[in-house]
């Protein structure tokens, strides 16, 4: 950190010292804050001097806390954002950017040909029909993964998730999450005033033995990932899925605890389609999405389990945007029926299968080795965060920092989007991964 220049040795001299630096730039935005003792230490002064002075800061919207992993210049344009969702924006443009955790769009179905297709089925007049259209429906019923006893279309998966919160939890609530999780989940955890419980994962999911103990906790939700988690690209297999699942029914909080699955990369992975719901029929929320397969800007996803649940949600949402467009609706079956769209997902998920094992096997060629991953990420273990962050901005190329994803004390890591690493460049990106993660 820039030496400060300090006029008093109290919480506001400390606030504007530092606001100085802000101003001027030589603190730039996201950098990250000495902690409250050692910045003490070094100006001789009480850890609650500086401790009032960060408080003036955040109050004055300069910095900004990410509870343990610390305190971090705010970045003013994007004071919008969520807090997990800033500390994943990059800083400026990157020659290839695998930050985003987004699919290739080359890789998505042409959407021209359906949407001449789509006609009267999907009237665009009337407030009192149906949130969902037949047809979708049924179709969404005869793939889902376990029977079901009712749906409802949705914005995507995060607002199926948002939704199904805001009908079941109550301020001071357990959530088990996985450690790491997807950032915006830990952004509303904190949102509803929830109380994390986070449990690690291996290359099946989330760990039994730690599953175990968060129950013991009495959580009133348990939030997962089936397949291609992200960060990681774990999958769930059937035996871990039962398994997760009967003990649930054995916790304390049997009779209460709803599991919500979020099955993002639904029509990508490679990965069986596996759900708690086969032996929690009455407990399970399971989400599908179909951002990952057939891009983001649709905002479509389903949410299915029991008709009590599934009915707080559609009431919920009938007071707010009332029900997902019944002609994007109508878009999105006949990218799931039509034949060519079909054969276009169907290259897709080779495609993101080929390009994991490619930049896997080439990151191993130089000594590094990942997990085995589904979908389009994977999760790397680096020996700086900020260090291998930089060297990879010097040569052009952007991933997103491992610490926003991470409920717990951040281990360094990167989360790299794989999936829009063609096959043919693969080996040259994994040199200049492989030398970061050393760095």
């Amino acid at each position: 950190m820039v030496a400060l220049e300090l006029d008093e040795r109290t919480p506001r001299g400390i606030a504007a010292a530092l606001a100085r630096l802000i101003t001027s730039g030589d603190l730039a935005p996201g950098d990250r804050l000495p902690t409250v003792r050692d910045l003490a230490a070094e100006l001789g002064v009480s850890p609650a001097t500086v401790s009032h002075a960060w408080q003036t800061l955040a109050a004055a919207g300069l910095i900004t806390s990410r509870g343990r992993s610390g305190s971090f210049v705010r970045s003013a344009p994007r004071e919008w954002l969520p807090t997990r969702y800033r500390g994943l924006e990059g800083r400026e443009a990157a020659r290839l950017d695998l930050s985003r955790g987004t699919p290739d769009p080359e890789l998505l179905p042409e959407l021209g040909p359906a949407l001449a297709r789509v006609s009267d089925r999907a009237s665009p007049v009337s407030y009192q029909s149906k949130p969902d259209i037949p047809e979708l429906h049924d179709l969404l019923r005869a793939t889902w993964p376990a029977p079901v006893e009712s749906l409802t279309v949705t914005n995507g998966a995060l607002d199926a998730i948002d939704r199904a919160l805001g009908a079941l939890v109550r301020l001071g609530d357990r959530i088990v999450l996985e450690d790491p999780t997807f950032p915006p989940f830990l952004d509303l955890v904190e949102l509803y005033g929830l109380e994390a419980i986070p449990v690690p994962v291996d290359a099946e999911g989330m760990r039994p033995d730690e599953f175990a103990r968060a129950l013991g906790r009495g959580p009133a939700l348990v939030l997962l990932q089936p397949r291609a988690h992200n960060p990681t690209g774990a999958s769930m297999s059937g035996e871990r899925a039962e398994r997760l699942a009967s003990l649930v029914r054995r916790s304390r909080m049997a009779e209460r605890t709803v599991v919500i699955e979020d099955d993002h990369s639904s029509m990508i992975s490679r990965s069986p389609d596996v759900s708690l719901a086969r032996w929690l029929p009455e407990r399970v929320l399971h989400v599908r999405s179909f951002s990952k397969s057939h891009g983001p800007d649709l905002r479509i996803g389903a949410l299915g389990g029991p008709r009590t649940l599934i009915d707080r949600v559609v009431a919920r949402r009938l007071l707010g945007p009332g029900w997902t467009s019944r002609m994007v609706q109508a878009l999105l079956f006949e990218l799931l029926t039509d034949p060519e769209s079909t054969a276009q997902l169907d290259i897709a998920r080779e495609s993101y299968a080929a390009r994991q094992a490619a930049l896997s096997a080439g990151l191993a060629r130089h000594g590094v080795e990942t997990s085995a991953a589904d979908g389009i990420n994977i999760w790397l273990e680096v020996d700086n965060e900020r260090q291998a962050m930089v060297h990879l901005a010097a040569a052009g190329i952007q991933v997103a920092p491992g610490s926003p994803f991470q409920a717990g004390e951040p281990l360094p890591r990167l989360r790299v989007t794989a999936g829009v690493v063609p096959v043919e460049t693969a080996q040259d990106v994994a040199a200049v991964l492989a030398t970061a993660a050393r760095s």
